[in-house]
């Protein structure tokens, strides 16, 4: 089966694999494109806030180098009674996070833009994901973060993968959120900017 044509080019504006492997799934040919955005909160920025703001500056960035494109911006943020969680990037801090969220529900917030300059299309949505995490053991922690090192995503814990394990229950319409693009969103998204799906 050939790739469809579209009448604009598609970019991500990530370098996630996890969200790559999930674009993937709409069967739309695409490319992807370093946002370089600076990622650091506002001083007393909500954690759904920061998500959103997030989403539409990587969309944004890279919609300026590419105007005839379609982009796809994407931030995803875990909002632990008000309090922002992001990527760990150390053993030490990934440790404590999952420390501070086991026997809590943790909202992980996944926002999404799409934008296209050429045609002044811009539209925002987000999904928030309600995440109940076990009454984890130290040692369960430990064994978690040195079989799967999950220092690269928010909230230290892989939902598609092993991580799935520390969980007692998750709670979303969109299932792709938590992985890091809500799909069902996104493909809302994309017909609204002139794309046919599926």
């Amino acid at each position: 089966m050939s790739s469809p044509t579209l009448p604009r080019p598609l970019i991500l504006g990530s370098t996630s694999p996890y969200r790559r492997a999930l674009l993937e799934r709409l069967q739309l040919p695409f490319d992807t494109a370093a946002p370089h955005v600076d990622e650091t909160p506002l001083p007393g920025e909500a954690p759904a806030t920061l998500a959103r703001r997030l989403a539409h500056a990587k969309a944004d960035a890279v919609a300026r180098r590419h105007p005839q494109a379609i982009v796809i911006g994407s931030d995803q943020v875990a909002d632990l009674d008000g309090v922002a969680l992001g990527k760990p990037g150390t053993h030490e801090r990934a440790v404590a996070q999952l420390r501070a969220m086991r026997g809590r529900t943790v909202v992980f917030h996944t926002a999404l833009a799409v934008v296209c300059i050429a045609t002044g299309y811009a539209a925002q949505d987000d999904a928030a994901v309600q995440v109940r995490f076990r009454d984890l053991s130290d040692d369960e922690i430990e064994r978690y973060l040195l079989a799967e090192r999950p220092y690269d995503c928010a909230g230290s814990a892989k939902s598609e993968g092993l991580g799935i394990a520390l969980l007692d229950a998750i709670v979303s319409d969109d299932p792709t959120a938590l992985v890091g693009l809500p799909l069902i969103r996104t493909a809302r998204l994309l017909r609204g900017a002139g794309l046919t799906l599926p």
